[in-house]
């Protein structure tokens, strides 16, 4: 299957960069001619929805966003969702063998401010125990409801993760979250790692080395440890950084394979092979990167000369309705062990600023080198 093609033929081009909000997904369920059914309301009254795809018995209870800034793996629910309408024959057949349950923002009021939380300032993913959120409840009611065979629970990684050692960028990483302290291994969580087992096979053919292992430490309060733990097989998926890729579009398509070429695996298979091996096989997700390092700067210190490293990150920043990425400086030093998603040696060049002259934590990344290579925002211009 030509997973480029397919992507390209059914991606949503309306939902586009880092910030996803409900009325873009109202306007593209809209031109999907999807009706969907509004189960819950916010804290701050914005309507909770969900939609069901296929008529199947394999049923996949599927979430978005339960963290507002985090909309990559929305990006590519909608382009899944417009595959599975598409009326093509492998379309037709999953639909036929599933029945998608979709849950595309659980946390509207987060997504509109860009934050992680909810209007509450409750994380929705430690509240899978207290269920004190209107958004965890529609959540729960879904799942208890449903009663799925599968959960996917989709989310977004920082850029800061790399692959293990491998020196690669985690840009998807996976979950089979543990049921218990002891992070036990049962028929569940089996079924689960041997899903992600073929998913990360697939990827291997376009980012080799480039799919990690998020943690998996027992948190009952998690929404993916709760639904394990409740004995359905559930598969956390992390878009993260791909090179050059901040808009996380590379990365999209990415996480629309993994989902198009999971089920696929599920219909042609049925998951039966234990691979546990193999999934712990799988790098741990390791934070080793920052956005920009600069190394070997010439600075002046307490009235001597030194030669140091210093790092700078991203701050995805919401202003006026658009998500502006600046760069501050993080850290000062050695820099042991860390990777840069951009990296300029300056071969002892001479730092300069317009303050002290001395890069410091959380200031912004505008400076010199010599007085004569100017970068602005983390960016030598």
């Amino acid at each position: 299957m030509d997973y480029f093609e397919c992507h390209k033929k059914y991606k949503q081009n309306q939902l586009f960069g880092r910030y996803i909000t409900r009325s873009q997904i109202e306007d593209v369920m809209q031109s999907l001619n999807i009706v969907p059914i509004v189960k819950g309301y916010s804290v701050q009254n914005h309507p909770l929805y969900q939609l069901d795809v296929g008529k199947g018995k394999f049923k996949v209870l599927v979430w978005s966003q339960m963290h507002g800034n985090e909309g990559t793996t929305t990006k590519a629910l909608f382009d899944f969702i417009a595959f599975l309408q598409s009326g093509e024959p492998l379309a037709v057949t999953l639909q036929q063998m599933f029945t998608f349950r979709i849950l595309p923002m659980v946390n509207p009021d987060g997504a509109e401010a860009y934050s992680r939380v909810n209007a509450n300032q409750v994380d929705l993913n430690r509240d899978a125990c207290d269920l004190s959120q209107p958004e965890s409840q529609f959540l729960r009611k879904a799942f208890d409801d449903f009663q799925p065979h599968l959960a996917y629970n989709l989310h977004d990684q920082r850029s800061i993760f790399g692959v293990g050692t491998t020196g690669k960028p985690a840009t998807v990483s996976f979950l089979a979250p543990a049921f218990n302290e002891e992070r036990s291994i049962n028929e569940v969580r089996t079924k689960a790692m041997n899903l992600i087992v073929a998913m990360q096979n697939e990827l291997q053919n376009f980012i080799p080395n480039q799919i990690g292992r998020f943690d998996d430490s027992f948190n009952l309060n998690c929404v993916g440890d709760c639904f394990t733990r409740l004995g359905v097989p559930t598969v956390l998926f992390e878009a993260g950084h791909y090179p050059n890729d901040y808009y996380r579009e590379y990365t999209r398509k990415m996480i629309f394979i993994a989902l198009l070429s999971g089920v696929k695996h599920i219909y042609e298979n049925d998951i039966v092979d234990n691979k546990n091996e193999l999934y712990l096989n799988i790098p741990q997700n390791n934070p080793v990167y920052y956005d920009f390092i600069y190394k070997n700067i010439k600075i002046n210190y307490e009235g001597k000369e030194i030669i140091t490293n210093f790092a700078a990150q991203y701050r995805e920043e919401l202003i006026e309705g658009k998500i502006e990425f600046n760069a501050y400086i993080v850290e000062v030093g050695l820099l042991e062990g860390k990777l840069g998603h951009s990296t300029f040696n300056a071969h002892k060049m001479k730092y300069s600023d317009d303050h002290l002259n001395i890069p410091n934590i959380n200031q912004k990344a505008d400076f010199c080198l010599e007085n004569s290579i100017k970068f602005v925002n983390g960016l030598k211009i």
